[in-house]
């Protein structure tokens, strides 16, 4: 079945649809347009959806149908937009663009674009070293089918014994492993979230999560995080016992896209609050290993979980490569029976090859996330010091660990600023990709993980189109003329 997002919905998604750089020289069909392509390219507004009516859009947006009709007209030019006579408009990708890994659109030739859509690395030198000796190791698993749905034991070993040294005693039985750390959530949704039941996450979170939730069509619940403390604990647990949810999903390792890191004493409340309300809590550590000041990092969430409440997720995205898709799930050995069980009808188990490449990069973890970790650090710094001297009037908290910062911007312009930056070649995410009906306007994620000269360009860029923003005029609300 088709979705259809309704004139009052986009409507709230469009928000100040007409701050356009040089929306005083657009007509406000072009603006509108340009706005409604704004929500494709972010990944507010999804393929295949229906639009409204024109005249349905017209009043919720109190402007003239003859403006949402040129509108529509000028999307289906640039392909956004296909329309059927009596049936109705839907929202299409124009030819020679594709979805790129952030979730947003991007056309398919664009090598001088800054991308900062992405908290992600390039691979480590040490991957190509990896992978030659990993090709060594395959010829003694060739002699079987290679289906492995809870992934090969040398590397649920590894990560295990990881587990162990961070304080949380784990058997290869309470691994799986996954194809990214993606997989892993919606693997643990499908198994444990009965479509349509409560969910509480955090505000902002990962849009993938939200996507992900979205499709188990999940009632969401969030608890929002202050950008300069993170979590507000009496609140955080007062949400858990008023919403009652199924599930609670948490980042507690330098949230994405906060960069905030929970500390001990919330964490086994938060456990206790889950037991007590039976309530299962997905850890998300995609950033754990990101530590980057050198901090005594507090005890994982499983830590204090004596109940089997507390399912760990993580992955080798972040501290090693996107490219190599390897993630796993921690939880109780029963429970990781029955997520293989679930996973044999998704895609049968993780490629071998590329497991027994992450044995290798986790035999050399020290080295290479020590070198990760100052090559982030110094990116970091060069993204804060940029920030600082061209746009000062930007708040944020300089994250001490993790690969993103989240900025407080001096006006509700992130979108429209996404978008005057899309032009002069930066891609950004803006603040409501990280939340729910098109809020957190004000705020805007920005990624380190580009080289410096990269990011302090980005600010650059960003900068020179934020000014141009100051110079936009409000829509023109004209009273009709009186005719006698």
């Amino acid at each position: 079945m088709t979705s259809v997002v309704r004139g009052g919905q986009l409507a709230r998604l469009l928000g100040q649809w007409h701050s356009l750089p040089g929306r005083h020289r657009s007509p406000d069909y072009s603006a509108l347009a340009g706005a409604v392509r704004g929500l494709l390219s972010d990944g507010r507004l999804a393929l295949g959806v229906r639009l409204p009516a024109e005249r349905e859009l017209a009043e919720a947006l109190a402007i003239s149908r003859t403006t949402v009709t040129a509108a529509y007209r000028m999307l289906r030019e640039t392909g956004h937009l296909t329309s059927r006579r009596g049936a109705g408009s839907w929202t299409t990708l124009p030819t020679g663009h594709r979805i790129a890994t952030s979730g947003l659109w991007t056309a398919t030739d664009d090598p001088d674009m800054i991308d900062l859509g992405v908290a992600a690395c390039a691979a480590p030198v040490e991957l190509i070293t990896a992978a030659r000796a990993a090709a060594d190791d395959l010829p003694r698993y060739l002699g079987s089918a290679g289906y492995r749905p809870t992934g090969l034991l040398d590397l649920r070993d590894v990560v295990a014994a990881g587990y162990t040294r961070r304080g949380v005693p784990t058997t290869a039985e309470q691994i799986l492993i996954t194809s990214g750390t993606q997989q892993a959530l919606d693997l643990v949704l499908r198994l444990s979230l009965p479509v349509g039941a409560n969910v509480l996450v955090e505000s902002p979170t990962y849009p993938n999560a939200l996507a992900a939730l979205a499709a188990r069509r999940a009632r969401v619940s969030t608890h929002g995080l202050d950008a300069g403390t993170g979590w507000d604990g009496e609140l955080l647990l007062e949400a858990m016992r008023q919403t009652r949810p199924r599930l609670a999903y948490v980042i507690p390792e330098f949230q994405n896209p906060t960069g905030h890191l929970m500390p001990a004493e919330l964490r086994e409340r938060l456990v206790a609050a889950a037991h007590s309300g039976g309530v299962e809590l997905v850890a998300d550590e995609s950033f754990v290993d990101l530590a980057l000041d050198g901090d005594e990092m507090p005890p994982p969430v499983a830590v204090f979980d004596r109940h089997s409440r507390v399912v760990s997720i993580g992955g080798m995205s972040k501290a090693y490569w996107g490219g190599l898709r390897i993630g796993w799930v921690r939880a109780a050995a029963p429970m990781v029976q029955r997520l293989a069980a679930l996973r044999v009808g998704v895609d049968m188990g993780s490629p071998v090859l590329e497991q027994l490449v992450a044995v290798r990069l986790l035999a050399d973890a020290e080295t290479i996330v020590a070198d990760r970790r100052r090559q982030v650090v110094e990116r970091r710094d060069a993204l804060v010091a940029a920030l600082r001297e061209q746009l000062p009037e930007w708040r944020f908290t300089v994250p001490r660990g993790g690969m993103s910062l989240w900025a407080e911007l001096d006006g509700p312009i992130s979108s429209a600023l996404a978008r005057a930056a899309e032009d002069v070649g930066v891609r950004l995410a803006p603040g409501p990709r990280f939340g729910m009906d098109g809020t957190l306007e004000r705020f805007l994620r920005l990624p380190y993980a580009l080289p410096a000269d990269d990011l302090v360009e980005a600010v650059r860029r960003i900068a020179a189109v934020r000014h141009d923003l100051d110079q936009v005029t409000g829509p023109t609300w004209r009273t009709p003329a009186v005719i006698a």
